[in-house]
């Protein structure tokens, strides 16, 4: 425990957020000194060393950790600022079986922060990255970053709308929502394939993984509409589409993404059974086609926080 807090996340935030003004007025105090040959040589060496979460030899990969090395202080403000963001988006995870809204606002800011990122930090070391890219400073995964924790946020506000009793038909196109942002941030790793050749398998998995659930949830909502209405063919086509979507997919990684899958997974063959064998003894409907389903329509509620620079009990200044 340090300073009454007990969580680990959180005392790591304090400290990253006491952390990024000093470095980011050492950094325009370095800027300022540019023509400085004595500063230039000090800052010109800075062997600063960073692992990649994202790539094959992160955490997220199988094989020994690989080091990138900065020697410019805007790429150790944006791996920090990175950080940043992954800090904010552990610390919902951890307080959402507690608190949907506060988790819900925690992603929002993490959103903020890589948004933040790809609009106003990294575009400008454009052509200053180092000989071995790094995945966190590029403006496309900031911004895939983003849409995560903005599908993660919406995630969360459709649980809490779902103890609400919120409708169905609004209820699937909210997790629909969160389909939709995960399929840009999908669609903006596969359009930047060439520069994220070493990105880990498990992160695209996870993506992947939450839109096939997401998808899953939705169709079950709409299901149970048409269900209600007596259109149980509907029904029985709706689900079967969505079921063929979970099989054959077997999430990698942690025994909770599993489980999850496999809990949605039944829950979905579950409603499809009880469907057909209505369905079959009662109405006798003709399951619909593929081209006869309904189009799946989205709605994204939430977006990001703006990034606010976290401030310092006093004003320091970097004298050289």
């Amino acid at each position: 425990m340090a300073g009454g807090i007990s969580s680990p996340i959180l005392q790591d935030l304090q400290k990253v957020e006491r952390y990024i003004p000093l470095l980011q007025n050492l950094m325009f105090r370095v800027e300022s000194l540019d023509n400085n040959a004595k500063v230039s040589q000090w800052t010109s060496d800075l062997r600063i060393r960073w692992t990649s979460v994202l790539t094959t030899s992160g955490p997220f990969g199988l094989t020994a950790l690989k080091y990138y090395r900065v020697d410019n202080l805007r790429f150790e403000l944006a791996l920090i600022l990175f950080l940043y963001g992954g800090l904010l988006r552990e610390r919902a995870l951890e307080v959402i079986s507690t608190d949907l809204v506060e988790a819900a606002t925690l992603f929002r800011k993490a959103a903020g922060v890589y948004q933040h990122m790809a609009h106003d930090v990294l575009p400008m070391l454009q052509g200053q990255q180092p000989s071995e890219r790094i995945p966190e400073c590029e403006s496309a995964m900031a911004t895939v970053m983003s849409l995560i924790c903005l599908a993660e946020a919406q995630a969360v506000i459709v649980q809490k709308a779902e103890e609400k009793a919120t409708s169905g038909s609004l209820l699937a196109k909210l997790h629909y929502g969160v389909v939709q942002f995960l399929e840009e941030a999908n669609g903006l790793l596969q359009s930047h394939s060439t520069i994220f050749l070493d990105l880990s398998e498990k992160f695209k998995r996870f993506i992947n993984t939450c839109m096939i659930l997401h998808e899953g949830r939705s169709q079950i909502y709409i299901a149970n509409e048409f269900k209600k209405q007596e259109k149980l063919g509907v029904a029985v086509g709706v689900l079967r589409y969505a079921a063929n979507k979970f099989q054959g997919r077997t999430p990698g990684g942690e025994e909770s993404w599993k489980s999850i899958f496999k809990q949605e997974a039944d829950r979905l063959g579950d409603l499809l059974r009880k469907c057909e064998h209505q369905n079959d003894f009662i109405w006798r409907e003709k399951p619909a086609r593929v081209d006869e389903l309904p189009i799946l329509e989205g709605k994204k509620i939430v977006s990001p926080i703006d990034y606010q620079l976290p401030k310092l009990d006093r004003d320091l200044i970097f004298v050289f």
